[in-house]
């Protein structure tokens, strides 16, 4: 506890008024008939205190001479701070504030401020390290805390309210929200802005990373959900945009340039570190941020841009326009969008493009995942070309594969026909790949072959039973039937088997039947191969040939 101070003021008849005061409350004794014998009291704070006759104390306030029980029982019974600053200041007493000490920082103010003088942006504690050389012995914190006091402050500067014409500008920018888990990957939510500078209105659409591809897919959204493309978009230094810059002389991404050609539009970036020059862009992100985003819940990354197609059309447009509080953005925007630039024909295409290598395996990685194509091309570079649905791998002109495109990490997104042909090549392989596919499906299946290995069993015979086990009754219950069978001490199809048929037994589930499909119908999604009609062109040219009449 704090210590505890006293202040004892003399009255006229000989009867001392006690303040006791600690760290933590103000108080004084209960009543002034307390206040004159020699007991002990306790106070609110559970201290005990004792109390003294004012003839052995020096008053250290004079003033307080004049104060009578009548003044007291007028004023109250000092117990506060409050109090006992309004009783003197009616007693005339000055009020004396606290003793102003010097700091040991001050015989090296001098030097401080020459050094941030030539240095506005010195570091605190590269200052403090200075001072230390120089025999200061203060703490770091204190030190920093002068420091900022006397850190000379940047002028405060004035902006112009800029306003622009209907159609001329718009301004983008990414913005990142969190991250999104994917399986097991963990990918960043960046959200692409684009705002009209003179209604207001925004389009908003969700990637989950700020590739150049995405950066375009965002442009050729929000050109075609407002039927055109204003004339300038303002763009800030970031690496999509410009890739080096010095003063004025700018060069912008070649592959911005090509898309702004074919859109005929102005790309421009903004000062560096001027982010003022766009502030309608930022302004519409923090509005993003906490009338959108904020506490929002969706599933997957299409509902939260379905979520936010809805939001733009209906809450974003239903606010006040603030070039003309009078109209609504959906209001203003009814008269910009007539005036946007015409789209084109066609869209620009855009799609990443990697050149990627197999290897002795028949798979080709893209972004964190293995994508199967034919064994003929192991050990060889391809071309993979992928938008947000689908990977598509080429080699030259000729499509090797198509696969849906996976946003997990470490999968294996598989053609069966291109497994088939590897195993029939290599027929040793199939028990291997069969153990593959069937741990990867379930997981507890490992330790069950494990253990099934570890008493001599035929692993390629038990591999076979439990694909059909897992073919008949699904991968969630063969995982349960599984582990159940091991707590069992039994690592064996037939106890897997029986564990199965007494959980369908206590649902009651109808036993599971076997699909015996011809083999044309489980080939049904197979890719067909167009044939080339080059060859028929031969036969129309040999009919040519054979009517033309011989010359003699």
């Amino acid at each position: 506890m704090r210590a505890i101070s006293r202040c004892v003021a003399p009255l006229p008849n000989r009867v001392q008024i006690v303040v006791w005061r600690c760290g933590f409350k103000t108080f004084n004794c209960e009543s002034p008939r307390r206040a004159r014998g020699q007991k002990v009291t306790s106070c609110q704070c559970g201290l005990r205190l004792r109390r003294r006759a004012a003839h052995r104390v020096k008053s250290p306030w004079p003033g307080w001479s004049s104060l009578t029980w009548p003044q007291v029982e007028q004023f109250g019974w000092p117990s506060g701070h409050a109090t006992v600053q309004r009783v003197l200041a009616q007693a005339g007493l000055p009020h004396c504030g606290a003793i102003q000490r010097a700091s040991m920082i001050e015989p090296y103010l001098p030097f401080v401020l020459r050094t941030l003088e030539k240095f506005p942006t010195l570091t605190a504690a590269r200052l403090y390290a200075m001072v230390r050389e120089r025999g200061y012995a203060g703490a770091p914190d204190h030190f920093r805390h002068r420091i900022a006091l006397h850190r000379p402050r940047p002028a405060p500067e004035a902006y112009l309210r800029l306003r622009t014409l209907p159609a001329e500008q718009a301004q983008v920018d990414w913005a990142h929200f969190d991250h999104m888990e994917i399986g097991r990957a963990r990918r960043p939510l960046m959200g692409f802005v684009m705002v009209l500078s003179y209604s207001r209105a925004i389009y908003l659409r969700f990637f989950l990373d700020a590739r150049m591809e995405s950066f375009l897919r965002g442009h050729l959204g929000a050109f075609h959900a407002w039927c055109g493309v204003p004339k300038v978009l303002l763009y800030d230094n970031l690496r999509s945009a410009v890739l080096e810059r010095a003063g004025d002389a700018i060069r912008f991404h070649p592959t911005l340039l090509a898309f702004a050609a074919h859109y005929r539009y102005e790309p421009r970036p903004v000062a560096v570190a001027r982010g003022n020059e766009k502030g309608r862009v930022e302004r519409a992100i923090r509005y993003i941020r906490d009338a959108f985003f904020a506490g929002r819940e969706f599933d997957s990354l299409a509902d939260l841009n379905h979520q936010a197609q809805v939001w733009c059309r209906t809450q974003a447009a239903e606010r006040a326009c603030p070039e003309d509080r009078d109209l609504r953005v959906r209001e203003a925007f009814a008269r910009e969008q007539p005036l946007l630039l015409a789209l084109p024909a066609e869209p620009y295409p855009v799609e990443e493009v990697v050149v990627a290598r197999v290897g002795k395996t028949p798979y080709v990685r893209f972004d964190l995942n293995d994508y199967s194509v034919p064994h003929t091309h192991v050990r060889r570079a391809v071309t993979v070309r992928a938008d947000t649905t689908q990977v598509r791998v080429l080699d030259g002109d000729q499509v090797l594969a198509i696969h849906r495109r996976s946003f997990d990490r470490g999968g294996q997104i598989e053609e069966p026909r291109h497994i088939e042909e590897l195993k029939q090549r290599k027929a040793a392989a199939r028990q291997h790949r069969g153990v593959n596919s069937l741990t990867r499906a379930v997981p507890a299946a490992q330790a069950l072959l494990e253990r099934a290995a570890a008493a001599g069993a035929h692993i390629g015979a038990i591999t076979r039973e439990m694909e059909h086990l897992l073919e008949r009754f699904g991968a969630p219950d063969l995982q349960a039937a599984i582990l159940e069978a091991l707590d069992g001490g039994v690592a064996h199809p037939n106890a897997v088997r029986v564990c199965l048929e007494r959980r369908r037994l206590q649902r009651g589930a109808p036993a599971p039947v076997a699909s015996c499909l011809p083999e044309h119908v489980r080939n049904k999604d197979a890719a067909v191969r167009p044939h080339p009609l080059d060859t028929y062109d031969q036969l129309t040219l040999e009919n040519d040939d054979d009517d033309q009449p011989e010359q003699s």
